[in-house]
């Protein structure tokens, strides 16, 4: 990084520790409130203003377009609808995540989440024989793994860095203070197998796009790139494999934690293709979740950005609002 790139992201740090200040200054609901009225103008932003104007209205169009592909039979003001409660969704965990290691403490947590369905789940980790947890880009995805640790469970993310070294710096020392380990994406392989090893567990969030390599397997009925490592690791392990989430309840910082699939080791072995089948499980349970309550789903988050090589062109899709690659371009 230059001299200037690196003067321009120090003032971003800079402006966004004073932003965190300001809110830190305030309750959390009443910062949540302002966070939903940011996101409803980000997500009116109107396309013909200067500058901005443009990029940020490709994310209202992005996720009306990508709601359009995943649910076809909703009608069109609740398709709007739901893309904009989704972007306040968004504004919002960017406000809890500087609130959660204030809020989310070994004396306090109850508070602010409630436990569902993991008795079978709680069962895997307490064994510590090592497992592989997984999330999507749902309600607050940061929640679930940084309560775990928090609660004295060894949990290790696997993430990428943010590209301004600073802001990485500081958001990663917020996810760390309840002792959840961090692992870079990029070279992590080694490092994931010692984590299994060491009988851990190991946090994915799984419905990110893996490219021209990633393993295609269905997702709201559309093949989606998936991550293979994720299936394989579990093979060569012989782990189980959870899938939870951390859903908002109502509009305050209130969350119901629960998991909906665990996978384990003997359902998938013997079967043809295990890596395919497992890959289709945790999918599956995925989307299961986000049917629940869509509008806490990233769907501006390009999903479905890599097509199978040997899709046609009519499976692809060319009508405007039913084509993931005008979206992916944008």
């Amino acid at each position: 990084m230059n001299r200037r790139r690196r003067w321009l992201a120090y003032l971003v740090y800079l402006a966004v520790r004073i932003v965190a200040a300001v809110f830190h200054a305030f309750p959390i609901d009443r910062n949540l409130r302002t966070a939903r009225l940011l996101g409803a103008i980000w997500a009116r932003w109107p396309a013909w203003l200067p500058g901005v104007g443009p990029p940020l209205a490709r994310h209202r169009a992005r996720a009306e377009e990508h709601l359009r592909l995943a649910l076809p039979d909703l009608p069109p003001p609740e398709i709007r609808r739901i893309a904009e409660q989704s972007m306040q969704s968004m504004a919002m965990l960017a406000v809890e995540v500087l609130f959660t290691p204030r809020l989310i403490t070994p004396w306090t947590w109850s508070r602010y989440v409630e436990v569902r369905s993991l008795d079978e789940a709680l069962r895997v980790l307490l064994r510590q024989t090592g497992c592989i947890l997984l999330t999507a880009h749902y309600g607050n995805w940061e929640l679930l793994g940084y309560t775990l640790a928090t609660l004295g469970f060894d949990c290790v993310a696997v993430m990428r860095p943010l590209d301004n070294p600073y802001l990485n710096d500081y958001l990663m020392a917020q996810r760390e203070a309840s002792g959840l380990r961090l692992l870079y994406k990029k070279g992590a392989t080694l490092s994931m197998e010692e984590v299994l090893q060491q009988r851990g567990t190991l946090c994915f969030i799984a419905d990110q796009n893996a490219g021209s390599k990633g393993l295609f397997v269905d997702f709201f009925g559309r093949p989606a790139s998936t991550y293979r490592s994720i299936g394989l690791l579990a093979i060569r392990h012989r782990v189980p494999i959870v899938v939870g989430y951390a859903r908002r309840l109502g509009d305050v910082f209130r969350y119901e934690m629960a998991v909906n699939r665990v996978i384990h080791p003997a359902e998938w072995e013997g079967r043809d293709d295990a890596l395919l089948w497992i890959t289709r499980e945790f999918s599956r349970a995925i989307e299961l979740f986000v049917r629940r309550d869509p509008a806490q789903y990233l769907w501006i988050h390009r999903r479905w950005k890599a097509r199978p090589r040997d899709e046609s062109p009519a499976r692809q899709g060319t009508a405007p609002g039913n084509e993931c690659q005008t979206v992916a371009a944008r």
